[in-house]
């Protein structure tokens, strides 16, 4: 059995209960936190201002009435036939005094009045209720923030401390770590730039959030952004490989055949592709057509080389690539750029040669181990007698430059060796 007197009302210092509520309610307002977790705050607050007065064995509890703000402080005290813990307990007698109805066993709420419930006690009230403020307030960012993970938000670059970058959000600063910053971008103060959400975490000082300048994933949200046909999921990005600050690659496919996927991408004069390549200081974009035949695909990634023949085998996931004697160097790239984009963009192993090279090693010879093939019926390969053709599009001689739209001559031995293996 549990009984409890009635307190009288305990309002704080000049202020009465309809002030006290009025007060909470602005609190919750403003703050936007429940205002049941501001009375469990203060419940809590007393009940430790209380326990410092009467010391940690007492068993306090107060409740504070929803509707008037009433504060009322109770001791919990056991009934027993002889009393061992005054702080604890209560004796039958003294208990029947106040009702004759309790038996041994019963708990009672003794309202109790705290002594020189002064300064101290009211420190000590108004740390726990400003800490558990503190806490809510960090649960409510938290839940905020936490729904902006894996997306792309603007944010306004605040300072550099050692190596890293503070870009505020809202409310919060976050975290852009060296790793994540785009190599060569020196962010100025107050610039306004495009992060993707790496992660929020919560901890004892609040949430933590980290973002990128380099992830995969912030190349695709921003095509969301600026291409209506992405966002509405009308043309949609299979894959995309990123070696930030230098170049991308992605692969779009459209749902509806009278759409197309590259043009809407890249926006009537490249308006919208030379957005998001400002954004991301200059990055170059190359953007091709996805094709669920694999060898398409792989000629497709390849570009701006032109391919004459693509060998694959499912088995092993690889290809042999045969390109234009011309375009050797340029198929593979500067250190393996653009080879290296394109087995990480189709997720295939690939093998380029030359065509002449193709035709003194016998490159294509083993077709028993390759089970589907991509011919470009421009391009006369091999011929039984070990001819080929010489005659090329002078278009693709040299190095695509996307900015200038010309093709820059380069020096042979400045290129990796062709015989080289690409891997995802």
């Amino acid at each position: 059995m549990r009984n409890s007197k009635n307190a009288k009302n305990t309002k704080t210092d000049g202020m009465n209960s309809e002030e006290f509520l009025e007060a909470l309610n602005i609190i919750e307002k403003e703050k936007g936190i429940d205002k049941e977790i501001i009375f469990e705050a203060i419940e809590s607050s007393i009940v430790s201002a209380c326990k410092k007065n009467f010391g940690t064995s007492q068993n306090i509890k107060v409740i504070i009435d929803r509707e008037t703000g009433n504060i009322q402080c109770y001791a919990e005290k056991t009934v027993v036939e002889e009393v061992q813990d005054k702080n604890l307990e209560i004796s039958l007698e003294e208990a029947r005094q106040k009702n004759p109805h309790f038996q041994v066993g019963d708990v009672i709420d003794i309202i109790v009045t705290p002594k020189n419930f002064g300064r101290v006690s009211a420190q000590t009230a108004k740390q726990v209720v400003v800490q558990k403020f503190r806490e809510a307030e960090r649960e409510i960012l938290y839940k905020q923030y936490i729904n902006k993970e894996k997306d792309v938000v603007t944010g306004i670059v605040q300072r550099k401390e050692k190596r890293n970058y503070i870009i505020q959000m809202g409310k919060m600063d976050a975290i852009l770590t060296p790793n994540e910053q785009i190599p060569g971008e020196e962010l100025k103060f107050q610039q306004r730039i495009k992060v993707y959400v790496l992660e929020v975490r919560q901890n004892t000082k609040g949430p933590q959030i980290y973002v990128s300048r380099t992830h995969p994933e912030l190349v695709k949200r921003l095509f969301e952004q600026e291409v209506p046909e992405v966002y509405d999921g009308t043309v949609e990005i299979k894959s995309i490989a990123r070696e930030a600050g230098l170049r991308s690659k992605i692969a779009v496919y459209s749902k509806d055949e009278n759409v197309d996927p590259v043009g809407a991408c890249v926006g009537q004069n490249g308006y919208r592709v030379n957005v998001i390549v400002d954004e991301l200081g200059g990055e170059k974009i190359d953007i091709i057509n996805w094709d669920p035949d694999p060898a398409k695909y792989i000629a497709a990634a390849l570009s701006p080389s032109k391919v004459i023949s693509v060998k694959v085998n499912e088995e092993d996931q690889s290809a042999k690539i045969v390109v234009p004697d011309h375009q050797l160097s340029l198929a593979i790239g500067r250190e393996g750029q653009n080879a290296r984009l394109s087995a990480k963009l189709t997720g295939w192993r690939i093998d380029i040669k030359s065509e002449s090279q193709a035709y003194e090693t016998g490159f294509l010879d083993d077709d028993d181990d390759y089970d589907d093939e991509y011919y470009d019926d421009d391009y006369d390969l091999i011929d039984e007698e070990g001819d080929y053709d010489e005659e090329f599009d002078d278009e693709y001689d040299g190095e695509y430059d996307d900015e200038s739209e010309e093709y820059d001559d380069f020096e042979e031995d400045d290129l990796e060796d062709s015989d080289e293996e690409y891997d995802e």
